[in-house]
């Protein structure tokens, strides 16, 4: 399957599920209240026998999902990224990672472009949170081409996978092929270079063009693979342009900058600048005047690359 517009990334994700479900009887899908809004009541609808609707009980779930998994099934247990990460957390942390049960927790709400729903259902913290977390494999897709793809190989994957999904249509960057923990170069330049995850890697590229004008020669990674995160390409392409900029829809503080600044101290020293949600909560309103107030533009990303360039 191939999308060609705009397209929330979780639609992708569902319609993904789907054709697991058709292929192998070994997939089965449980959320917690939230089935439409994740996507998965496409899979209920096709494979009620292997969907599991536990209610408001997020931890529940992810117990059930670890149970399942012991069984030899592939549980994608579903529910909002703040969920997940914050009110399961115990349950993530004992039942799925320490036991390295193979549970893939797929969310949607990421970041902050979440609507009216506000502060209390924005993911701002949760890559920081499964990050840390020993055995989690993060994956963060940024497109709907990416997530279509990224789904059906975390499927395939044995082991913990936090798969961090999108609410509102993003760009589609390209339709190239994905594999878990290599990270993609979709823009060259010699100049700077833009490590980015999800929505943030469309941004990113419109940040690139905006340089180009101003004769920056900008690369643009699509760091989908947050953890393990690919520390080859990373090095290698901060080497080349010397200056580096991390973009992400989440906090400044624990997430993809915090992954990509511990990897070049201990491998790469560069200038590094930082664009992302700066130690506030988020708050209620239209995803472009969310995106303008908490500095996470093309603009502003352009406003790192150039103060970043200063300091090499």
């Amino acid at each position: 399957m191939k999308f060609d517009a705009p397209t929330p990334i979780r639609d992708a994700f569902g319609k993904a599920l789907v054709e697991l479900g058709a292929s192998n009887p070994n997939v089965v899908a449980l959320t917690a209240d939230l089935a439409d809004a994740i996507k998965v009541q496409w899979f209920a609808d096709k494979y009620p026998d292997r969907f599991f609707q536990m209610g408001i009980a997020e931890s529940d779930m992810i117990c059930v999902a670890a149970g399942l998994a012991m069984t030899g099934k592939i549980p994608f247990a579903t529910t909002f990224a703040t969920f997940a990460a914050g009110l399961a957390n115990m349950a993530v942390k004992i039942a799925v990672a320490y036991n390295e049960a193979n549970v893939k927790i797929a969310t949607s709400h990421g970041g902050v472009c979440v609507g009216a729903d506000g502060a209390t259902h924005q993911g701002i913290d949760d890559i920081a949170l499964m990050r840390a977390i020993p055995g989690m494999t993060v994956v963060v897709p940024c497109d709907a081409n990416e997530a279509y793809k990224a789904t059906l190989a975390i499927a395939e994957y044995v082991g913990p996978v936090y798969f961090r999904l999108g609410r509102i249509p993003t760009p589609i960057v390209d339709d190239a092929p994905f594999t878990i923990g290599k990270a993609r170069i979709v823009r060259e330049g010699k100049d700077v270079a833009i490590i980015a995850c999800g929505s943030m890697v469309a941004t990113a590229m419109e940040a690139a063009v905006a340089l180009e004008v101003k004769k920056i020669k900008t690369t643009v990674v699509n760091m989908h693979t947050v953890k393990p995160l690919d520390v080859k390409t990373l090095v290698d392409v901060a080497g080349r342009c010397g200056a580096v900029v991390v973009a992400e829809e989440h906090s400044i503080i624990g997430g993809l900058g915090s992954a990509v600044a511990e990897a070049l101290a201990a491998n790469k020293p560069v200038p590094i600048e930082f664009v992302g949600i700066r130690d506030v909560f988020g708050e209620s309103g239209e995803p472009a005047e969310i995106l303008k107030k908490y500095g996470l533009c093309a603009s502003d990303i352009e406003a790192a690359a150039e103060k970043v360039l200063k300091r090499k």
